[in-house]
C-alpha cells in the first residue's frame, strides 16, 4: 500500500512539475504590445513523411487558435520550416494541413528555407517587421528559445512579442514531464534574463 501511495505521489509531482515548467516557459520574454496587425509564426518540426506529422498538426492548430478574434483580418500566419527528406518543406506541409483539413482561410505566408530554430527566426524577420504584435508558436520550451533568438537578433522586434495560445492546462499532460526534461536540455544555453517570466 505504501509503495502504491509513493508511486502515486511521485507521479502526481512529476505531472505538476511538467505542467508548471511549461506554463512558466510560455510566459517568458513576452509583453503586452498593442496594435491591430499581428503575425503568428508557427515553427515546424522535422517531418520526413509527405503530410504533416502529429507534432506539426498540433502546432498548426495552436497557431490558428492563437489568432486573436478581434484582429483576424489583419493577422498573418507564417509557417516556417525548410525541406525534409520527403522533398516537401515543413512550412508547405503545415500550410496544406491548415487549409485542407482545418479550412483556415486567413492570410498565410511561407518561410521554407530554414533548417534550425536560429534560421527560422532569421528568415521570418522580413515577414514580421511591419506588425504590431508577434506570437511564436511551438511547444513552450522551443517557442521560448525562438523568442530568445529574436531578442538576440532584433531586440526592437522582440519588444512586440506577446503570448501565443500554445500552452493550455492539461494539454499534453502525460507528456509534459518528458517535454520539461527535454526543454531543460534545449534551453541550457539561454541566459538568466532570457528566462524572465511575464505574469
Amino acid at each position: 500500500m505504501r509503495r502504491r501511495t509513493g508511486v502515486a505521489i511521485a507521479g502526481t509531482a512529476a505531472l505538476a512539475w511538467g505542467e508548471w515548467l511549461n506554463w512558466r516557459w510560455s510566459r517568458a520574454l513576452v509583453g503586452n504590445s498593442g496594435g491591430a496587425a499581428e503575425a503568428v509564426v508557427v515553427l515546424g518540426y522535422r517531418n520526413p513523411q509527405a503530410t504533416a506529422n502529429f507534432i506539426n498538426r498540433w502546432r498548426v492548430r495552436a497557431g490558428i487558435r492563437s489568432v486573436a478574434a478581434d484582429s483576424a483580418r489583419v493577422t498573418r500566419v507564417i509557417f516556417s520550416g525548410g525541406a525534409t527528406s520527403s522533398g516537401a518543406a515543413e512550412a508547405q506541409l503545415m500550410a496544406d494541413y491548415a487549409k485542407s483539413v482545418l479550412a483556415f482561410d486567413g492570410t498565410v505566408l511561407l518561410e521554407d528555407q530554414s533548417g534550425t530554430t536560429w534560421e527560422n527566426i532569421t528568415n521570418v524577420i522580413p515577414l514580421i517587421e511591419d506588425v504590431d504584435r508577434i506570437k511564436i508558436v511551438s511547444q513552450p520550451a522551443h517557442a521560448l528559445k525562438a523568442r530568445a533568438y529574436l531578442r538576440r537578433q532584433r531586440p526592437d522586434l522582440a519588444e512586440r512579442l506577446v503570448r501565443a495560445d500554445d500552452y493550455r492546462p492539461g494539454e499534453w499532460m502525460i507528456a509534459k514531464p518528458l517535454l520539461a526534461l527535454h526543454g531543460l536540455w534545449t534551453l541550457r544555453g539561454l541566459k538568466g534574463d532570457e528566462r524572465k517570466t511575464s505574469l
